[in-house]
């Protein structure tokens, strides 16, 4: 089976950080996006629709420190069905995003650089426990800067699907 969702949104409000019992960051945020379509009758339509998405390790710290209501984010990671029963014994279920990566867009608030530009905003998906043996011993990133995509300014109605 094949279980793969990208988005892309802005945050609704801002991230939920705790910490789990085995040391691990959780960060639980709201991700809003939108669909633009044209109607039958020719007008303009647009919807939006409102996800709860998990981040996990040092992903979560990050998005967390960066991020704040309003932000722009593509999420990339995997549809979960999370139930539950609740005060009156009624059984509860609602689907969420569990990400496998993140990756900051837009710029960021107060700056006008975009993520990503400055080395303090370079950083890696992979945790490494506080108290692991080898967390004092990992090797400093690479910081070379990749080349730069440029912007493509594409109109909706010229997507062929």
């Amino acid at each position: 089976m094949f279980n793969k969702v990208i988005l892309v949104g802005n945050l609704t409000r801002d991230i939920e950080l705790r910490y789990l019992p085995n040391g691990s960051a959780l960060a639980k945020l709201g991700l809003a996006t939108n669909r633009r379509y044209k109607k039958q009758d020719g007008t303009q339509g647009e919807e939006t629709c409102f996800i709860d998405v998990n981040l996990f390790g040092r992903t979560a710290e990050v998005a967390n420190q960066y991020l704040k209501r309003g932000s722009q984010v593509l999420i990339e990671g995997r549809l979960v069905l999370e139930s539950w029963m609740d005060s009156n014994g009624q059984k509860k279920s609602r689907h969420s995003i569990t990400a496998e990566s993140m990756q900051m867009l837009g710029r960021p608030q107060n700056s006008n650089e975009t993520y990503g530009n400055n080395q303090e905003d370079n950083y890696s998906s992979e945790y490494t426990a506080p108290n692991s043996p080898n967390y004092a011993q990992q090797k400093p990133q690479n910081t070379t800067k990749e080349q730069e995509i440029p912007v493509i300014d594409i109109n909706d109605e010229e997507i062929p699907f």
